[in-house]
């Protein structure tokens, strides 16, 4: 079945008053001449329901204050050590390359003269001993290992050519009665990421002869305007937008990665690079997407879900994760569940989803359990609503979702120097004794304010944050 919408009212914000904007009493030829009132309905009518789109962050992170440019935090490492490397074609010694994580590492590795490890390549997998590291006295990147098995690694692991991909695993070590202990430590390993602030302005003004006329429409707004000054209207929904502005901007914002010249607010300048990294920039980076996952999209079969509980797996194995996702992906996953029971192709069911005759039949659901995970499904309104990001999710390989995991996670907070447990996301914002920057909006002129000789009403917004994303790797999008 098509769904045909026709054009809807021309309601778009406009940067002044327009005489379309109100309803012409001319336009019949006789006007105000005639003597019948027309029937006025005042009331303007709400045919969008709710238009914002803030509480997102609301309901998944936290605010904190912040009196420095940047936000610093560091993240642990893993604990165990696994590589990956490539033979170098005699059979016994290896080159690493990277870590688990595909970050490079070359001859910063931890692997030490007495481990025992457990090699894999070319579907084999073998044990062996490092009897040596840096065999040759020229790269220290290089490690040599003795098998276990009575033949060579290189055979026992069936390799190809000196390029395949080999994965080392640390499992243990081994010495000699009376041998001396180790003669090098591992230190442990952390990643420190930054953030920096932007700064957020938005503006409305209306003369004071606006400010003054009464209008024959009762306004309405989500900022709780209700009277007949059309000013009231404007204000309230530059306030609102406003509001929605800081939110889209933290999932939305990306960081200059390359010198823009002049483009860019502050690029090249020495406050720095522009922009900050939002959301769905830090899970992209950092994180995980579905595109990038064999034989996942968007999360709508139960196969695609178990690639996509495999990935966290390897990560922190959060179990509590919450999903917020577009009404497509919605309906797809409430279409999977349901294709799990067995009454699902046939009919409805009863007992089980509470469901019974003389009732509505509830064919959603707003969480399951799979593996040790449990999913909380939410509809993400910025996803959906054609005035924001529904508007472009139309285009192949858009978002279509977000995994957020649920709970705190523990980091070294560099500015305060102690650990810290924090929600995976948090805004901060710009805050001193004196100054706080959350949210900050001031009205000048000479209406109502009287600040100046200047016969308008001006009211200003301004806001400085960024957002902090803890443990991205816990983070996935749904392409």
């Amino acid at each position: 079945m098509a769904i045909t919408s026709a054009s809807g009212p021309d309601a778009a914000p406009r940067k002044q008053t327009l005489s379309s904007n109100y309803v012409d009493f001319l336009a019949s030829g006789d006007g105000w001449a005639q003597q019948y009132l027309p029937d006025l309905m005042e009331k303007e009518a709400e045919i969008y329901g709710k238009r914002t789109i803030a509480g997102f962050l609301a309901q998944v992170g936290a605010e904190e204050p912040s009196s420095s440019d940047r936000v610093v935090w560091s993240e642990q490492g893993r604990l165990h050590l696994a590589y990956t490397a490539t033979y170098n074609d005699n059979n016994t010694d290896y080159t690493i390359v990277n870590d688990v994580d595909g970050n490079s590492v070359g001859a910063d590795h931890g692997i030490r003269v007495g481990d025992l490890v457990v090699m894999s390549a070319a579907g084999a997998t073998a044990k062996g001993y490092v009897s040596a590291i840096d065999p040759d006295g020229d790269d220290t990147d290089q490690i040599r290992v003795i098998a276990y098995g009575g033949a060579t690694m290189n055979a026992l692991l069936s390799s190809g050519t000196g390029a395949e991909a080999v994965r080392i695993l640390v499992v243990g070590s081994e010495f000699e009665k009376g041998s001396d202990g180790r003669s090098s430590a591992n230190a442990p390993k952390f990643k420190s990421y930054q953030n920096k602030h932007i700064i957020l302005k938005d503006y409305y003004e209306v003369s004071g002869s606006d400010a003054s006329a009464i209008g024959w429409v009762e306004v309405s707004g989500e900022e709780g305007q209700n009277g007949y000054l059309w000013y009231l209207k404007a204000e309230g929904d530059t306030r609102a937008r406003f509001a929605d502005y800081l939110e889209m901007s933290m999932l939305e914002a990306e960081l200059e990665v390359t010198a823009a010249a002049d483009a860019l607010p502050n690029s090249g300048n020495a406050a720095g690079e522009s922009g900050t990294e939002g959301l769905f920039s830090a899970i992209t980076t950092r994180g995980h997407q579905t595109s990038g996952i064999t034989g996942v999209n968007a999360a709508t079969d139960l196969a695609e879900f178990d690639a996509i509980l495999a990935t966290f797996d390897a990560n922190g194995a959060i179990e509590e994760n919450m999903m917020f996702v577009n009404r497509g992906t919605s309906l797809a996953i409430d279409d999977m569940l349901a294709s799990m029971n067995s009454y699902g192709a046939g009919g409805t069911s009863y007992g089980v989803f509470d469901n019974s005759e003389d009732m509505a039949l509830n064919l959603g659901f707003s969480g399951f359990r799979r593996g040790s995970y449990d999913f909380y499904k939410s509809d993400f309104k910025y996803l959906n609503d054609k005035g924001t990001r529904g508007a472009l999710n139309d285009t192949v390989n858009n978002i279509r979702g977000v995994v957020i995991p649920a709970g705190v996670s523990s980091v070294y907070d560099e500015q305060l120097g102690k650990n810290l447990k924090r929600p995976f996301l948090h805004v901060r914002y710009r805050q001193s004794e004196t100054e706080s920057r959350k949210y900050k909006t001031w009205v000048t002129g000479s209406v109502g304010a009287m600040t100046s000789g200047k016969d308008t009403m001006e009211v200003h917004y301004l806001s400085e944050r960024c957002l902090v994303t803890q443990g991205a790797n816990n983070f996935m999008l749904l392409n």
